[in-house]
């Protein structure tokens, strides 16, 4: 069982995300968590509060029946694209102007059991997706 989280449009460029999103992929969650909460950079913030709701996403996709913590979560996809970008004009030297181009990102994160779920909630659990 797998359970989805996305942050659309964060401000922030793809590239600053990607080096602190790489350093969780794959990873159990807890240890993901201590990851993003023990790094430096702005989009360990963003990255923390992405996981914790696919996390919560998770536990309530099976009906708040299980917590997190006792199925071996782990962070199975994490994904960091572009999204649009603002542009913008600074003055230069000579009368000139240059571009400014403020970028921003979609990130997406999946997390998955490690541990198989008893058989009567993985069933009510497939029923309620269909």
């Amino acid at each position: 069982m797998e359970a989805v989280a996305k942050l659309k449009n964060c401000p922030l460029s793809a590239r600053k995300m990607r080096l602190v999103v790489a350093n969780i992929r794959g990873k159990n969650v807890n240890e993901a968590l201590d990851i993003l909460r023990f790094t430096t950079r702005e989009a360990s913030e963003w990255a923390e509060k992405v996981l914790l709701s696919a996390i919560a996403n998770w536990e309530n996709k099976l009906d708040n029946a299980y917590e997190a913590g006792d199925y071996d979560l782990y962070v199975k996809t994490a994904l960091v694209d572009e999204a649009g970008m603002l542009k913008r004009f600074r003055p230069a030297p000579h009368g000139r102007a240059h571009r400014i181009r403020k970028r921003s990102n979609h990130l997406t994160l999946i997390v998955e059991n490690g541990k198989a779920l008893d058989n009567a909630a993985d069933t009510a659990a497939n029923d309620n997706q269909e």
